[in-house]
């Protein structure tokens, strides 16, 4: 049985295509990358993603969109590789200088202070904080927390502004 998917959501038989495809494209992808375990990740990489997406517009063939999507992985992984090494020559890592145990004993004083004031605070303005100083964009905050973007910046400020009158009143320098 050749695995197809079709113009409708289709849910693909994982054994199947398993079956099927998965040792090729290891070979395939051994092939193309020369490493035995950058194959093996990429064609796992490719099966999820195959069971991750629903497929649609027209009769697709499993086994050329398996093959098509490992190329487009190889090609990112070396795209990704080569920028890399290409950043490392222009801002090469330089050993740092190992703290000071009284700079290990403050920075561990002041995050003690920060969690302690966090813990007092309100989950919402404690998980605001948290996503925001995590990285999170004020979309993904909003989506996350379930209000409107354009009401992430008030938001985030009354947090602040909570923080540090909490970190006031508990007597902690965060």
């Amino acid at each position: 049985m050749n695995a197809r998917v079709t113009d409708r959501p289709t849910h693909v038989d994982f054994d199947v295509v398993f079956d099927e495809h998965y040792a090729d494209l290891v070979r395939y992808c051994r092939r193309l990358t020369g490493e035995d375990d950058v194959a093996e990740d990429i064609a796992q990489e490719s099966v999820c993603r195959l069971f991750g997406h629903e497929l649609r517009a027209g009769p697709v063939d499993v086994r050329a969109w398996l093959f098509t999507t490992a190329t487009n992985l190889a090609r990112d992984r070396h795209r990704t590789a080569t920028n890399r090494r290409r950043l490392l020559e222009v801002h090469p890592v330089r050993p740092s200088e190992p703290e000071s145990p009284h700079a290990v004993l403050e920075r561990r004083e002041q995050e003690a202070g920060a969690r302690a004031v966090l813990q007092a605070m309100a989950p919402r303005d404690k998980e605001i904080l948290l996503m925001r100083y995590s990285g999170f964009s004020y979309r993904e905050i909003a989506e996350a927390v379930g209000v409107a973007e354009t009401s992430i910046g008030t938001l985030l400020s009354r947090a602040e502004r909570r923080f540090a009158d909490a970190a006031e009143q508990l007597e902690i320098t965060p």
